[in-house]
């Protein structure tokens, strides 16, 4: 029996509180976490114990070299995002799709990729548009998609150190520790097999076991209906398609009403027309959809109005404003009234109720209670929203205006980064650092669109929890789990290690993988020294399981981000994750001991 001082029951304490806190969601998971450590702080301040991590101690976790990265990794992806590189680098693959093994094939297999390059939680938020219009390609719920888009995202950020945060902070712990640093592919050994294991898992078994869920909330209950124009350019790539090869053939919340083209309307728009240089595609549908049709490459506004505004594309938005009694262009056309010249605002969309408005865009007359979908400069926010002319001006959330012709400088500063952290001496912080200013500099994103993607809860969760993790050390409490549990395993390292690995899953499925990864670290490494074993198979023990998060929406970021998207059950995740962390518990203890001999 192995004694603790009170040092260490208060920190298992708190530890376990946390946990308890987190899985039941009692309250937001980085006001746990700080006030988990605010009382260790306290406490330490009151004693003054040296067993206890003093103030500066505690927080230094805020400054954790893997933390800063995920921040600026936010960042990268962001300028991804809003130049449309991710839909670059994977559209054109997605719209082959014709079955749903055939989208689950094409879907998956490069979010995992990705997900092995970038943080794979920005790369699920980015390819949360794309799976709504896949499914009604291949006339399926989102719920078959989404939850194998998340798991998809877990395999394959297994395989480098930012594919996730938790191999990042792993490693940075690791640096801490001194010890000698993991390798960029290291985790590859396990995470490569593991991800062609869980990916040919999940397309054999979601039809069984993965059931049709209806979304909380469907684009389609949105009442209102926006009547759009979208022009065919020259050299954008849609030319010579047919509507279904494009990708317009089944939009979320929207739908093809007409083709203008050269003085007469295609009104029964078919599947097989093929669209033809200049063609004036008549949309509508719902604000959130025609947001995203502004995402498609190779579709622009009719007359290029919005490029004709003073403010370049990084500096302007898409706003709502509803027309007053008391606008002066009332009773106007649109280009009549020259709404461009008097507002400084290009009109996008024009909504007037579930009605769709006929005719061209600038014939519309503008009528009390339309409501306009703009882009605009900030300075069309500041004037208006004081303004009498319109009831209301608003921003429209993720309507920062696309930036196409910087997509492929935006992957080439993705490439760049990972080459940069591979075959050079720079580290993995240096190289998503200079991306980072790289993507702001080029103008792929704005500095404001870089803070605005950064998700502060997980940053500070994560600080949090190094301090934690930190007075289990210090404290004594980990060398003490850590001699339980080799005695439970009865001193043999492979059980031992197994061990390891299966209290560090738990804790995931319980919290977060942060969190779990940060807590179960330093019980890890002091099993391993207790054993006389090399510490590098319990550490990668610790980062495998850290992410293998598959039977609850809690343990992991994405799992959370598809759960009400999906409509999914609790039921669902335990159904179909369980099978999952199974074979990656079999899989991980066959090569880790094989690849780093114990």
């Amino acid at each position: 029996m192995f004694e603790m001082g009170w040092e260490a029951w208060l920190t298992v304490s708190m530890a376990v509180m946390l946990l308890f806190s987190l899985s039941l969601r009692i309250a937001a998971t980085d006001l746990l976490a700080i006030a988990s450590l605010g009382v260790l702080i306290l406490a330490q301040n009151i004693t003054g114990t040296e067993k206890l991590p003093s103030s500066r101690d505690a927080v230094i976790g805020f400054g954790n070299e893997g933390l800063i990265t995920v921040a600026f990794l936010f960042a990268v992806v962001a300028g991804l995002e809003l130049t449309g590189g991710t839909e670059l680098a994977t559209g054109w693959l997605l719209k082959r799709a014709r079955t749903l093994p055939g989208a689950q094939v094409l879907l998956l297999t490069p979010v995992a990729i990705l997900s092995g390059f970038l943080n794979n939680t920005p790369v699920v938020a980015a390819m949360l548009p794309v799976v709504n219009d896949l499914a009604k390609r291949v006339n399926t719920s989102p719920s078959q998609l989404l939850l194998p888009l998340s798991y998809a995202a877990i395999l394959g950020g297994m395989c480098t150190l930012i594919g996730t945060s938790t191999n990042l902070l792993v490693q940075g712990m690791v640096v801490e520790s001194g010890a000698q640093p993991l390798g960029f592919f290291a985790p590859a050994y396990v995470g490569i097999p593991a991800s062609i294991i869980g990916l040919a898992y999940i397309m054999i078994a979601s039809r069984w076991l993965l059931p049709n869920r209806k979304p909380a909330l469907s684009a389609k209950d949105d009442p209102r209906q926006y009547t759009v124009e979208m022009v065919v350019m020259a050299g954008g790539g849609l030319v010579g398609q047919t509507i279904e090869a494009a990708g317009l053939r089944h939009l979320p919340g929207l739908y093809l009403a007409e083709i203008q083209r050269e003085g007469y309307q295609i009104t029964a728009v078919g599947p097989t027309e093929r669209l033809l240089a200049n063609d004036t595609l008549v949309l509508v549908g719902v604000l959130e959809s025609v947001v995203d049709l502004q995402k498609i490459r190779g579709l622009a506004p009719p007359d290029d109005q919005a490029r004709k505004l003073d403010a370049p594309a990084w500096n302007r938005k898409l706003v709502e404003a509803v027309v007053s009694s008391r606008c002066s262009l009332l009773g106007q056309t649109i280009r009549e009234g020259r709404f461009r010249t008097h507002y400084g605002a290009a009109v996008i969309a024009v909504g007037r109720g579930d009605k769709r408005l006929p005719g061209k865009l600038g014939d519309v007359r503008l009528e009390v209670g339309d409501v306009l979908l703009l882009e605009a400069s900030p300075t069309f926010l500041e004037q208006r929203s004081q303004s009498h002319e319109f009831f209301l001006v608003s921003d429209v959330p993720g309507g920062a205006v696309r930036r196409p012709e910087r997509a492929w400088l935006a992957l080439a500063i993705l490439v760049a980064m990972v080459a940069a952290a591979t075959m050079t001496s720079l580290s993995i912080m240096t190289a998503s650092m200079i991306a980072c200013v790289a993507m702001i500099g080029f103008r792929c994103c704005t500095s404001d669109e870089a803070r605005q993607s950064i998700d502060w809860s997980v940053l500070i969760v994560i600080g949090a929890a190094l301090g934690i993790g930190r007075a289990l050390d210090q404290s004594g409490a980990a060398t003490v789990i850590a001699n339980s549990l080799l005695g439970l395993a009865g001193g043999d390292k492979l059980l031992s290690l197994a061990a390891i690995y299966i209290a560090t899953m738990l804790c995931t499925e319980m919290i977060t993988n942060n969190a779990a990864a940060v807590l179960m670290f330093s019980i890890a490494w002091k099993a391993a020294l207790a054993l006389g074993a090399d510490t590098t198979p319990f550490v990668m023990a610790v980062m495998i399981a850290a992410s293998a998060s598959f039977s609850t929406p809690f343990g992991y970021q994405t799992n959370m981000m598809v759960y009400g998207l999906g409509g999914y059950r609790m039921t669902d995740y335990l159904r179909f994750g369980l099978p999952m962390n199974a074979l990656l518990f079999i899989t991980a203890m066959v090569i880790i001991p094989w690849v780093w001999p114990l």
